[in-house]
């Protein structure tokens, strides 16, 4: 059996909110409190747990998707005014990206975490 993650706790400063967002724009499963969390299912392997912090560092979270997600989450970042960019220091610039064969673009969520969308995987060096 591969590996896989499970889930992940993503720290929040109302977890509610962030679980919905994430929810709504990328079409995720609100599945609810869980313990002192709320779970957003990403897929039938991993699951985001929502915690409340009142101090986090932000962070960065890839989502690879297919070329129709893709049209049908930017249509949603669109639709809610959600500034987008190409690149992770330029996450305004309401430009795609078109590396590595495919489409991406970042923006941030409520919490100021980094969120990215890409249709191909990075093609890394040679070792």
């Amino acid at each position: 059996m591969p590996i896989t993650l499970n889930h992940t706790i993503v720290p929040s400063f109302d977890k509610a909110e962030s679980a919905k967002f994430y929810s709504r724009v990328f079409g995720f499963e609100y599945v609810g409190p869980f313990s002192h969390f709320v779970v957003v299912r990403v897929n039938d392997t991993l699951c985001l747990d929502f915690d409340n912090k009142a101090q986090f560092e932000p962070h960065h979270y890839a989502f690879k998707v297919s070329e129709r997600e893709f049209d049908e989450i930017f249509a949603r970042l669109l639709a809610e005014n959600i500034p987008y960019g190409s690149g992770p220091g330029s996450a305004g610039d309401r430009t795609i990206n078109h590396n590595h064969g495919g489409r991406g673009v970042y923006f941030r969520d409520p919490d100021r975490h980094l969120l990215e969308m890409l249709t191909a995987d990075y093609v890394m060096p040679a070792q």
